[in-house]
């Protein structure tokens, strides 16, 4: 006990002479930061949620948003630990093509959508009419987002996005989307307690944000409403609407699967490269089922969204559009599909690979790291897979004879760690 008392002791006056010498070596000012860092408990360093509430309630009510909203929309309103969660986690694997489509488009959704879309015909096709958005891609929008309407979300969408607002990582994005939010409710088209929807603020059974509801939202049952929640005239409205602003095209189709001849160059199969349906008949690209592709003019691309061994897909313009809704290229592929198969069309001729294994956020980063040590750039190691990501690895597969598809799997980790290793012992 005498030694840790001892111990403790010359620990204190340790302490004591660096906090002196500290003292007699700065100013005044910086002492009284030291001192206060010292002296002042972590949390009251954070920043004060009551101050930023006070500056955005007075940021509302110079915007025109009334004080009966702010006050029934805000009092009592505080950040929600479990938002801050989830906008901080990042997934532990890759997302393959299969694991997300079959999830996404299955028989049951498929037969029920069928039956959805013959049951409100008559409304879609007067939306269709109004907006010039075909009812298959409406549906299958409606079934992706919110599974027909069955789940919108669980969270206040006003208490999420005071929590993101807050949160100083993405604060000013959702910051304007919170301002919109309050707008909405000012303007009466859906109270507080009943905007529900996602952590991160999408609303409604076509999970709009706030400033996407402002801009594109339809009341199209004429209660006076804009009602993403209750009312199928305004969900379906307001869909084709917003589809009809980013460039939709009523006359065509999104896109089909498609066949490739032996060896076609990968560097081809890309978002950005663009060619007529002409041209890609004239390189040997085929239906699926291998009949000469169509004869429309149209530009159109190639992409590989599981690799040289799993489907291929020709997009066209409505594609695009489906990915300025959402920027996956899955989710782009699924809501096209799942139309095409409520029209009647057959599945995909591809068939899933009986062995499919996603890679880990951290085997990403280790080949990210690989790439980099033998002199394919992927940009900073993050575990994400990216365009730079897949341009450094289609160089690398170039490199080394191997299909250069861009796409992350075992074997090409594997091949990455032997290359690497060569190099190391100067093969």
């Amino acid at each position: 006990m005498y030694l840790v008392d001892l111990i403790r002791r010359c620990a204190v006056d340790l302490i004591r002479r660096f906090a002196v010498d500290v003292i007699q070596r700065c100013t005044v000012a910086v002492a009284m930061t030291f001192a206060l860092a010292i002296a002042v408990p972590a949390s009251a360093q954070t920043p004060d949620f009551g101050a930023w509430m006070r500056a955005l309630k007075q940021e509302a009510l110079s915007a025109g948003i009334s004080q009966a909203t702010l006050d029934t929309a805000l009092t009592g309103v505080e950040p929600i630990e479990r938002v801050t969660d989830l906008d901080r986690k990042q997934p532990e694997f890759t997302q393959t093509f299969w694991a997300y489509f079959d999830k996404r488009v299955t028989p049951e959704r498929v037969k029920r959508a069928r039956r959805l879309l013959a049951t409100h015909g008559d409304l879609l096709a007067r939306v269709e009419a109004r907006y010039g958005v075909q009812p298959r891609f409406l549906v299958s929008f409606w079934a992706l987002e919110s599974n027909f309407g069955d789940y919108t979300g669980g969270f206040s969408v006003v208490r999420a996005l005071v929590t993101l607002a807050f949160d100083e990582r993405r604060g000013k994005f959702f910051r304007a989307q919170l301002l919109d939010a309050l707008r909405i409710i000012d303007k009466g088209h859906i109270s507080a307690e009943a905007m529900q929807g996602s952590w991160a603020g999408a609303m409604g059974q076509v999970q709009f944000i706030p400033s996407t509801f402002r801009r594109h939202a339809v009341d199209f049952d004429g209660d006076g409403r804009r009602d993403l929640w209750n009312s199928l005239p305004d969900v379906f409205a307001s869909a084709a609407n917003y589809l009809a602003a980013i460039g939709w095209r009523g006359d065509k189709t999104w896109g089909r699967e498609v066949r490739l001849p032996a060896g076609f160059d990968f560097d081809l199969a890309d978002l950005k490269t663009r060619k007529r349906i002409a041209t890609w008949q004239d390189l040997g690209v085929r239906r699926a089922d291998g009949g000469d592709l169509p004869l429309a003019d149209l530009e159109a691309a190639i992409i590989l969204p599981g690799g040289h061994l799993g489907p291929v897909f020709m997009i066209y313009s409505n594609f695009h559009s489906i990915m300025r809704w959402n920027r996956s290229i899955l989710y782009a592929i699924a809501v096209g599909h799942l139309a095409d198969r409520i029209a009647g069309s057959p599945g995909l001729t591809a068939t899933r690979p009986a062995s499919e294994k996603p890679l880990r956020r951290a085997d990403v980063e280790t080949m990210q790291t690989l790439l980099a040590s033998l002199g394919f750039d992927p940009g900073t190691p993050d575990g994400v897979v990216g365009a730079q990501t897949r341009a450094a690895l289609k160089g690398y597969q170039r490199k080394s004879g191997l299909a250069a598809d861009g796409y992350p799997t075992y074997e090409i980790l594997d091949a990455l760690r032997e290359s690497a290793s060569g190099a190391g012992r100067g093969d």
